[in-house]
């Protein structure tokens, strides 16, 4: 009787793995996550300020120096290391200035350059959208199958809680056609054309983001594909071909850095009934879960926007990226003490971990196994 009333009062509110949390457990959990942050949010200072502004400067010299040498791209050195500047100047301002930015990681500062309410970003993604599809929705329900939008991005079977149809077979080739297209990808997600055809989302609501999109588009593309390629002149190809490059590269990191942070066979998906009634412990265990980490040094780190530390990036998202390393092993170890899995490997194993389960899932599912439309 006594073990029944502990249940009663202590119910097992988490199970997988052969992992049992009772209630309890998993507030004192979450409890324990939170403290962490606040300890980390209470100890931002200049040495942070120093770090964000070093890297904001570096990627400016970055465009400015990757920009010019693009004008002497007939010279084949120059146009390689033009390209290659350029692409590593969009990198660090998409990864780890850009979306660490709009995250408000850095309003703090009270820096109007690095203030989430107007950074802008190199992207075709308008800011606004992107903070809707991405800072609410996918933080908000990451890995949660009819929620999260990121799951798939509407295009690719990522979980059994899909349903199947003939279309998937082909993910495993027009995955690469995202990868390549990655920011287009991006600033088209938020339209949710689906629910438009379901008739979910007013066509008056799809026009106004359409219009949006379209907008930072034409700026997007009149910049590196007409106004830089212009002031070249006799060099107009040169500088045109060495844009759409560095943004091809660009976008294979971005791809990379984030299907290797949501997809690998171990990152756990949840339905919409399991988080009803979701504690804040629960939510952060949502998020350790369903998120995957890339070991590396501190130069990939920076590269990856921290997004190598995924783990850490979900569970304090405005936290200033440059502290994740710093939390990564206080994480790990308050999870391996409550027995949860830490998933954290090398981008070689993680992106073969990526790889298995698009082809995976591009087939059905075995009978017996969840769906949902």
């Amino acid at each position: 009787m006594g073990y029944a009333m502990q249940q009663e009062h202590d119910p097992i509110v988490f199970q997988r793995d052969g992992v049992s949390l009772t209630r309890s457990q998993v507030d004192a959990f979450g409890e324990e996550i939170e403290a962490l942050r606040q300890q980390v949010m209470a100890d931002r200072g200049e040495a942070d300020a120093r770090y964000i502004r070093r890297v904001v400067r570096f990627q400016k010299g970055c465009e400015v120096a990757g920009r010019g040498l693009l004008f002497l791209g007939f010279l084949p050195p120059a146009w390689l290391a033009g390209t290659g500047l350029l692409a590593l100047s969009k990198i660090l301002e998409n990864m780890e200035i850009g979306h660490n930015v709009m995250h408000g990681q850095w309003d703090w500062l009270g820096d109007p350059n690095l203030d989430s309410a107007h950074y802008d970003w190199d992207n075709t993604c308008p800011a606004e959208q992107w903070k809707h599809s991405h800072n609410y929705m996918h933080h908000t329900y990451t890995n949660v199958v009819g929620k999260d939008r990121d799951v798939g991005y509407g295009i690719m079977r990522m979980s059994e809680h899909q349903s199947w149809n003939p279309a998937y077979l082909f993910q495993p080739i027009y995955n690469w056609v995202l990868a390549l297209l990655f920011e287009w990808g991006v600033a088209f997600h938020d339209l949710e054309i689906e629910r438009v055809i379901r008739g979910d989302k007013s066509r008056e609501q799809y026009r106004k983001e359409r219009k949006l999109i379209l907008k930072k588009v034409r700026r997007q593309v009149l910049k590196d594909y007409v106004l830089f390629p212009l002031l070249a002149g006799p060099f107009f190809l040169f500088v045109l071909s060495g844009n759409f490059t560095a943004n091809i590269l660009r976008n294979l990191w971005s791809y990379l850095i984030i299907f290797c942070g949501h997809f690998t066979e171990r990152a756990e998906m949840f339905t919409e009934e399991e988080v009803e009634d979701e504690s804040r412990g629960q939510w952060y265990l949502r998020q350790l879960l369903g998120s995957s980490n890339l070991e590396g040094g501190r130069l990939f780190h920076i590269l990856s926007g921290n997004l190598s530390h995924q783990i850490e990036h979900h569970l304090f998202p405005d936290m200033p990226s440059n502290r994740y390393q710093q939390v990564a092993p206080k994480v790990r170890e308050i999870a391996e003490r409550y027995g949860l899995h830490y998933n954290s490997g090398s981008l070689r194993r993680q992106f073969g971990s990526v790889m298995r389960r698009i082809h995976r899932l591009a087939l059905p599912s075995r009978r017996g196994a969840a769906a949902v439309s």
